[in-house]
């Protein structure tokens, strides 16, 4: 196949790196910023610069950049896209990207679907991308109905083989939702606890505890203030959630309650072993 990625940072590096690196498929790749260009030629995680003239050449094309760009993008480049072409946004919110795709997808004939790689570090940009991000992770889709087997056989078979260990299909509302918990709520929670002013004290004094609640603190705030505010209602319920939570133990602090205390800790480690996972 011959595959487009648009925006060539931690997502779409990776991505190109991968893909690069463990299949024969051609990678065009585009990213705004020229140094990263030169670099990801050089690095070979690219064959060519994605442009005009071979947009129209590309089998897959995978939209790696911020929502608002990402809808934008497709927009513009649309008519080039040939028809029956898939197009995978890697956006970390689905509804809205998914309700301005959509349409423009069926009117210039080309396949859409929604995705999203459950993977990530803290730090961005097209040098800390790897080939070998996206090992035992998760890919969510979001199908339709005009998603059809053939399609969903074709990521299938390329994302297994960047290293992919489940595809999880869902709704872009779904995907939303719980995302909203899973990812979007620990960065706002990893943000706010780094505010404490014991956090420029804490050398010499923090270990594993410190350094997991604080990973995540450290991100780009404009693309996460843009993902948040395009899952507003689903993030802002999450936030009341972990507040009414917080309430309870600060309530069992301030009656000097070790009995409440006690109980509220171990509902929270029943409730990490029954949930599983990392």
């Amino acid at each position: 196949m011959k595959i487009g990625i648009i925006g060539l940072g931690l997502i779409g590096g990776s991505m190109a790196k991968a893909i690069s690196e463990k299949t024969e498929h051609t990678v065009y790749g585009y990213d705004i910023n020229e140094e990263t260009m030169f670099l990801a030629k050089m690095t070979r995680g690219i064959d060519e610069a994605l442009n005009d003239s071979n947009i129209g050449e590309c089998d897959l094309i995978l939209v790696a950049v911020r929502p608002d760009y990402a809808i934008q993008w497709v927009k513009d480049n649309a008519e080039k896209i040939r028809k029956e072409a898939i197009v995978v946004d890697l956006c970390g919110v689905k509804r809205c990207v998914s309700e301005a795709i959509k349409p423009v997808a069926e009117e210039h004939g080309f396949r859409y679907i929604g995705g999203h790689p459950m993977a990530g570090k803290e730090v961005a940009g097209y040098n800390n991308a790897t080939a070998h991000l996206f090992d035992g992770a998760s890919m969510i889709l979001t199908p339709d109905e005009n998603t059809d087997l053939p399609l969903l056989e074709t990521l299938r078979d390329l994302f297994y083989s960047l290293g992919f260990a489940k595809l999880t299909f869902s709704t872009p509302e779904e995907h939303d939702r719980i995302i909203a918990y899973t990812s979007q709520l620990a960065h706002i929670a990893s943000n706010a606890y780094i505010k404490s002013p014991e956090s420029q004290e804490q050398f010499g004094f923090s270990a594993g505890s410190f350094r997991d609640m604080t990973r995540v603190a450290r991100l780009d705030e404009n693309m996460w203030t843009v993902l948040m505010m395009d899952n507003v209602d689903f993030l802002s319920k999450q936030v009341d959630i972990l507040i009414e939570n917080l309430q309870e133990y600060q309530t069992a602090l301030h009656e000097r309650d070790a009995d409440k205390l006690r109980a509220l800790l171990k509902k929270g480690r029943e409730m990490k072993e029954s949930a599983g996972g990392r």
